[in-house]
Parts: structure tokens; C-alpha cells; sequence
């Protein structure tokens, strides 16, 4: 992905109030949403704050899949990424999972940084496999 694109994907926030339909827009370097009637935008998933004011996100859930391309031995296969960020406490907390081949590859918790978890699934793909999209957000 350049600066000049960018791509969207649906998800779900939930907290205490419930649960609401989000769109996450990504380019430019930066990633951004809406919630509530209050826009949000950072460098990062995990990073997100609101634009002009209004309330930080916390103690809440975030969701969705993105499409990826995995190059397996060359050749280009789509996959899916899902992902959940949790903001509590302990702060941003990212789990990534891919889904390919019939196989799903775990991130495990991340501190809430997006790329090291990619990090961390390409190092369980198989030998000769590789991410296609290393650089999603902040491109």
C-alpha cells in the first residue's frame, strides 16, 4: 500500500453501552474510524484518539477481518486476518490471527503494535511463504 491508497474494512466496537457497526479507513499514514458520532485517527490501530475532542477509547473491544495476500513459494494467495483489539487497563492489547491453507497462524497478544504482530505470524508461515502486505497501516 502507498501513501496515495488506502483501503477500508467493516468491524465491531462493543463496550459497556453496547455494540455498534465501525468502518476503519487506512492511508496516508494513519488509520481512522468513527464511533458514536466521534471520529478517531492514529499512527496505529492500538494508537487511536479522538480528532477535535471527545472521549479516549477505553474499556472496549475492537474487531474485523482484512484480506491479505500471502506469496506462497511466488505465488500470490489471498487470506484473511482477523483482528481484535482490546483497550483496558492494561492498555492496547492486539491478537491477530491469519487464516490460510486451511490453517490458522496466531500473533498471540501483542502490546497493541500492528506490524510486530504481523512479525509474528510470518515467522510460524511455512519455509518459502511469506506476507505480501507487510506494511498495512501507516503506509
Amino acid at each position: 500500500m502507498t501513501a496515495e491508497s488506502s483501503d477500508t474494512w467493516a468491524g465491531w466496537y462493543r463496550d459497556r453501552q453496547g455494540a455498534e457497526a465501525i468502518t476503519f479507513l487506512s492511508g496516508g499514514g494513519h488509520v481512522r474510524t468513527e464511533v458514536r458520532g466521534v471520529a478517531y485517527q492514529g499512527a496505529d490501530f492500538a494508537t487511536l484518539g479522538p480528532v477535535g475532542g471527545g472521549p479516549d477509547l477505553a474499556a472496549c473491544v475492537m474487531e474485523w477481518d482484512m484480506p491479505l495476500r500471502v506469496l506462497a513459494s511466488g505465488n500470490p494467495q489471498q487470506a484473511t486476518l482477523s483482528c481484535l483489539l482490546t483497550l483496558g487497563d492494561k492498555g492496547p492489547e492486539l491478537s491477530l490471527t491469519l487464516h490460510w491453507g486451511g490453517t490458522s497462524y496466531a500473533s498471540g497478544i501483542a502490546g497493541g503494535g500492528f506490524e510486530e504482530a504481523l512479525v509474528r505470524i510470518g515467522h510460524q508461515l511455512p519455509a518459502d511463504t511469506e506476507l505480501a502486505d507487510r506494511s498495512l497501516v501507516g503506509a
